[in-house]
């Protein structure tokens, strides 16, 4: 039977976990008395900054996401906004009204691939940048390469391009993407199939549904 590999680590039943980034924390400090909120737009920005000043909680927090979203309640604490569409452009443009007349701060990779930052700032928004955290590729050996006609699950630019460092891509496979950004970093020469909605369950269940083709 055909396997199914996600690219993290993230549990799902029957699914291949090859997890093709890692990430590095910086440890600094981070003064969040300066700030009236926060934009994440990362699961990994939310574990970064818990570990340097847990009085992020205490600040008015947009989410780029439902699996952001699902991160900060996680930590207990509440989203004040989850966007309605993740992408970053788009995200920008949704919450920019509420942000005005506050200080807010966005805490980030070193590595972006939307244009939220400097959309906001464009939109007159007060906006610090503080990176957090920077995604470096995992490096194997090619008998971890996934069987043929295997469904290979990308989340994320970084993962295309991880996957790629690593593996050659197999006229069999078949990949799935969690949205237009991801899209968009893949090689124009490979079909891809998208995921209903921007969220891993939804990634696997489009696996799943290409493997009982």
């Amino acid at each position: 039977m055909s396997k199914i590999y996600l690219l993290n680590s993230d549990k799902f039943e029957n699914i291949m976990n090859l997890p093709v980034i890692k990430i590095n924390f910086f440890n600094k400090v981070v003064n969040l008395d300066l700030y009236d909120a926060i934009i994440f737009t990362s699961k990994n920005a939310i574990r970064a900054i818990n570990a340097i000043n847990q009085e992020w909680k205490n600040r008015d927090i947009y989410s780029i996401g439902q699996g952001t979203s699902k991160e900060i309640k996680l930590h207990n604490a509440t989203p004040i906004y989850t966007a309605k569409n993740s992408y970053g452009d788009s995200f920008a443009q949704e919450i920019s009204k509420s942000l005005r007349g506050k200080k807010i701060l966005f805490l980030r990779a070193k590595k972006v691939t939307s244009n939220l930052n400097t959309t906001l700032k464009d939109l007159g928004i007060d906006l610090d940048e503080i990176v957090v955290y920077e995604t470096v590729c995992q490096r194997y050996n090619n008998h971890k390469k996934p069987e043929k006609d295997s469904v290979i699950i990308f989340t994320s630019p970084s993962t295309v391009n991880c996957f790629f460092k690593n593996f050659t891509w197999d006229e069999s496979y078949k990949a799935v993407v969690i949205g237009k950004v991801t899209a968009k970093a893949m090689p124009d020469d490979i079909d891809i199939f998208y995921a209903k909605e921007q969220t891993l369950k939804s990634c696997v269940q489009t696996a799943n549904s290409l493997i009982a083709v």
